[in-house]
C-alpha cells in the first residue's frame, strides 16, 4: 500500500496535521524512529496501521541519547530512501526535524530522569542514554499527542522505560510493543547491522544462537535462571564477540530472577568489531 506522504519539518506543521486528523474524527498512531529504515521498522508501521486511522512517523537521530564516544556522527542516514519505504506502508506523515527544531535552545534544561530501571542492562554501560531517550519521546508525545505509539521489542529496556514514564506521568498514550523482526539467518534487524563486515556478521549470530539454545532448555523444562544465563554466556564465547551482558530478568522491573517463568526476558548485548548489538527473547 502506497500512501500520499506528507513531510513535516517543523513542530507547527505536525500539530496542524494532527489537528486536521482529529477534526475528521480520526485516531493517530506514532512510530518514533531514528531512520535508516528496515523491515523491523516497517513492521511497526503495520502494527500502527492496525491500531489507528492515521499513521505518523518521526525520523530524528537524537543527539541526547548518544554518549561522547558513540556513533552519533556516523549513524546511518538516508532520508529519501526512508520516505519511499514509509510510503509503501501507508504512512500519512513523516516528521523529520533538525536538531535545532527539536532543541532550539540547545540541550533542554528540563529532562526526564529514568530512575533505577535505567541503571541495569544497557544503562550500565551507557550512562545518560535513557535520559536522552525518555526526554525526546516525551517531547514527541507532546508534539503529536498520539492515541497510540508503537515501539519494537528489540529495544525492550527502552520500551519498558517508556511504558513506566507514561504510567508514572499520566501521559494519555497507549504504548504497544511489536515483536522482533529477524534476518533469514536469525540476526535481529537493526540499522547498525550495516556496520558489520561479512565475518563480523557471522560472529554476530552468536547472540541469537544463544537465545535460541536457552529457549530450547526452557522448552525442555529448565527454569533455573543461572543455567539459562550460563548458556547465553557460553554461546557468545566465540572469536570476534565481546559480550557485555547476558541476563534473565523480570519484564517489569528488569531485575534478575532466580527462576524463569512465562514472560521472563532473556537479554544479551555484545560488541562485534566496533558495533554494539542487543537482542532478547521473551519466554512464552
Amino acid at each position: 500500500m502506497t500512501a500520499t506522504l506528507a513531510v513535516a519539518r517543523t513542530v507547527a506543521e505536525v500539530r496542524e496535521a494532527v489537528r486536521e486528523a482529529r477534526a475528521g474524527g480520526k485516531t493517530v498512531a506514532l512510530v518514533p524512529t531514528m531512520g535508516y529504515l528496515h523491515e523491523g521498522h516497517l513492521s511497526l508501521l503495520d502494527e500502527a496501521r492496525a491500531r489507528a486511522d492515521v499513521v505518523m512517523m518521526s525520523i530524528f537521530v537524537n543527539p541526547l541519547q548518544f554518549g561522547p564516544a558513540e556513533d552519533l556522527d556516523r549513524y546511518p542516514r538516508d532520508l529519501d530512501r526512508d520516505l519511499a519505504l514509509a510510503a509503501t506502508r501507508g504512512t500519512e506523515l513523516v516528521f523529520a526535524p533538525t536538531a535545532a527544531e527539536m532543541y532550539p535552545h540547545g540541550a533542554p534544561a528540563v529532562q526526564v530522569v529514568p530512575g533505577p530501571l535505567a541503571e541495569r542492562l544497557c544503562g550500565a554501560s551507557r550512562p545518560g542514554h535513557f535520559r536522552g531517550v525518555l526526554t525526546v519521546v516525551a517531547k514527541l508525545f507532546g508534539i503529536f499527542q498520539p492515541d497510540v505509539a508503537v515501539f519494537g521489542q528489540k529495544d525492550l529496556q527502552q520500551a519498558t522505560l517508556i511504558r513506566r514514564m507514561v504510567d508514572d506521568l499520566d501521559i494519555p498514550v497507549r504504548v504497544e510493543v511489536a515483536p522482533i523482526v529477524r534476518e533469514a539467518d536469525g540476526l535481529a534487524m537493526s540499522s547498525r547491522n550495516v556496520y558489520l563486515s561479512a565475518s563480523e556478521r557471522e560472529s554476530a549470530l552468536a547472540l541469537s544462537r544463544g537465545l535460541g539454545r536457552a529457549r530450547e532448555l526452557w522448552d525442555a523444562g529448565q527454569a533455573d535462571a543461572a543455567t539459562l544465563r550460563a548458556t547465553l554466556w557460553s554461546e557468545m564465547a566465540v572469536p570476534g564477540v565481546e559480550p557485555e551482558y547476558a541476563e534473565v530478568v523480570d519484564p517489569r522491573t528488569l531485575e534478575g530472577v532466580e527462576r524463569a517463568g512465562p514472560g521472563t526476558v532473556m537479554a544479551v548485548a555484545a560488541r562485534v568489531g566496533r558495533t554494539r548489538l542487543i537482542d532478547n527473547a521473551i519466554l512464552p
